[in-house]
């Protein structure tokens, strides 16, 4: 008897080595699943930039323009009231917004650049063009690119009185 006992444990134990070498490639396998990119449905945002003379604020929405996403102005990122309209400042602000955009699983925008407008300029400030490029160079996929300066059809009156500022 103790002959078959031995016959009887033996092919037991190979088939329970047989097994474990399956389940060890499976588990390998669904390790490698994760770590592949699956591509979903694409998700586009709002990228307004504010830039005046003095500062440069870029802020992020969903496409209603409703829930921000990330916000950042070029005065959080330099020391100097100097240099917050500055390209680098811009530069740095929209890298910020970049960072925090990927996060929430975005994968495109539309930018919408607007100066002061109205009774001052008209001209976005210098920070608007480096915010532009490196929000282009993040990574994501660029729609359309809108001038959303407010310009009055009939102006208000301008500050400064008859008689204009007085220097």
């Amino acid at each position: 008897m103790s002959e078959i006992e031995a016959q009887v444990e033996a092919p037991v134990v190979e088939t329970e080595a047989v097994v474990e070498d399956q389940e060890t490639e499976a588990v390998v396998e669904t390790k490698n699943q994760p770590e592949t990119k699956k591509e979903g449905p694409e998700k586009w945002g709002i990228a307004h930039i504010f830039s005046t003379f003095n500062n440069t604020i870029i802020h992020m929405t969903d496409l209603t323009g409703a829930e921000t996403v990330s916000i950042s102005s070029g005065g959080i990122h330099v020391t100097a009231d100097r240099y917050e309209s500055s390209p680098f400042a811009a530069m740095k602000a929209a890298n910020a917004v970049v960072e925090a955009t990927r996060t929430k699983g975005f994968t495109g925008f539309h930018i919408r650049v607007r100066a002061v407008g109205g009774v001052g300029s008209r001209v976005p400030g210098p920070g608007a063009q480096a915010a532009i490029r490196a929000l282009a160079r993040g990574g994501f996929k660029i729609g359309r690119i809108d001038d959303v300066t407010p310009i009055p059809h009939d102006t208000t009156r301008k500050k400064g009185g008859k008689r204009g500022r007085r220097v």
